[in-house]
């Protein structure tokens, strides 16, 4: 595998970049063969091309390739899909999508679901629009932030989930294109940080509901997941990533804040607690996100996959999620109870029906704390749901004709999200003791 010295990759992904390949107004494509007016025609097998600044990704033996260089041996079939990058400016961009005759779905980043499984009738084109955050590691002075840069995990962050960090937007296209334009615009974000229950994960048959969250918002918000595998708020402050959100942030933008997983293995080295560390350090945060106007909120963390003799769901985290409640009620914060959702949940769907919902990476290896595309599906309807019971300004962008009830969740033989073709069977970071 052939891959960048740590420190050269950070300096190319945290350098200023001119973007000049990017017309003003924005990017227009067409991948029908011949280019509409305005538009640059794609030809089928452009490959991306810094100084043409669009085109298909490649495998490279490692860097953002099919399967980021992971182990493959117990891959499973995967539905086909084509990746497309184009350089855009860090922030957020509108991308409006032409579709043609069939059935499509698009990811963005690393495996963000942005349209699920949209029909188009013969004959017929159709088009929608979502948004995308992308980013670097680059912090800015601003909001009170001295400038730097985010500490990136290697190789996670500079290989596996390169196409998080860098200068440009990629999509993942399941069905096909016709045409695509991309602008930048300036809208309320929705800022993600926590642990690898919320993280992009790179590869199938990992997802968290931060990929999934993006599915279940209008065009008018944009959803920036800063999360990442095995960290807590301490990691986060070490590492700069609440730094690299804050010094984003403007007024009317949200703050999802979930740890808990990954805190628990402080108690057992004799430097944390659920009621006296973790609640500093939460407490550290929502004054960094208030300070620089934003809105943060606290969620608890979902409840991993394990049940009593009469199959009913146990906690696991009892003590972390009774922290967040008491830290969200004592700070004044939003709260959304997503422990007590997952209970519920996992409940409903019983203990061979949970199954499902969590990450098979190898025959008889279910692995119980992380989640399956399908269970981070359910859980990102559940943080939509905490969304508008807590009536944060964000949830009038929700989709229209969305509903969710814990105890009634959507059958697994109905989840029809198709994967992706990146596989890998190395666990995420953090929670070993916790499988």
């Amino acid at each position: 595998m052939n891959i960048k010295p740590l420190a050269g990759l950070l300096l190319a992904l945290a350098a200023p970049a001119s973007f000049a390949a990017m017309p003003a107004d924005g990017w227009r494509f067409d991948f029908t063969g011949k280019a509409a007016a305005g538009h640059t025609a794609v030809q089928a097998g452009t490959a991306y091309d810094s100084t043409r600044g669009f085109g298909y990704e490649v495998d490279n033996g490692g860097n953002n390739g099919a399967n980021n260089g992971a182990d493959t041996s117990t891959a499973t079939a995967t539905a086909a899909a084509t990746f497309f990058s184009a350089d855009v400016p860090e922030g957020n961009v509108a991308v409006t999508v032409t579709l043609g005759p069939g059935t499509h779905t698009i990811k963005s980043e690393v495996r963000r679901l942005m349209l699920e499984n949209v029909v188009v009738p013969a004959g017929q084109t159709i088009t929608r629009t979502f948004v995308v955050n992308t980013r670097t590691p680059a912090i800015a002075a601003a909001n009170g932030m001295k400038a730097g840069v985010v500490n990136l995990k290697a190789p996670r962050e500079t290989v596996q989930e390169a196409w998080n960090w860098d200068r440009r937007l990629t999509l993942e296209i399941h069905g096909g294109v016709d045409k695509v334009e991309i602008k930048p615009v300036q809208l309320p974000t929705i800022f993600l940080l926590g642990d690898s229950t919320v993280s992009d994960q790179p590869g199938e048959p990992y997802a968290s509901w931060g990929q999934m969250l993006t599915r279940f918002f209008k065009p008018g918000v944009a959803v920036a997941n800063h999360a990442q595998s095995g960290e807590t708020f301490r990691d986060s402050l070490a590492r700069r990533r609440i730094d690299k959100i804050v010094s984003q942030l403007r007024p009317g933008d949200v703050v999802l804040l979930q740890f808990g997983h990954n805190d628990q293995k402080q108690i057992k080295a004799g430097n944390g607690g659920p009621f006296t560390t973790y609640k500093a350090e939460l407490r550290q945060h929502v004054d960094m996100v208030r300070e620089a106007g934003g809105l943060p909120v606290v969620v608890s963390s979902m409840e991993r996959r394990r049940f009593d003799a009469a199959g009913k769901p146990e906690s696991t985290l009892a003590d972390y999620a009774a922290a967040a409640s008491q830290s969200a009620q004592e700070l004044g914060v939003p709260y959304i109870d997503l422990n007590a959702a997952s209970k519920v949940l996992y409940g409903a769907l019983g203990v061979e029906g949970s199954k499902p919902a969590f990450a098979l990476p190898a025959p008889d290896k279910l692995d119980n704390t992380h989640h399956s595309n399908y269970g981070a599906y359910l859980l990102a309807k559940a943080v939509v749901s905490g969304i508008r019971d807590a009536k944060l300004p964000v949830a009038s962008q929700v989709v229209d004709g969305f509903a969710f009830d814990p105890a009634r969740p959507d059958p697994f033989d109905k989840f029809a999200v198709p994967a992706s073709p990146r596989y890998t069977n190395e666990r995420p970071l953090g929670d070993e003791a916790n499988r």
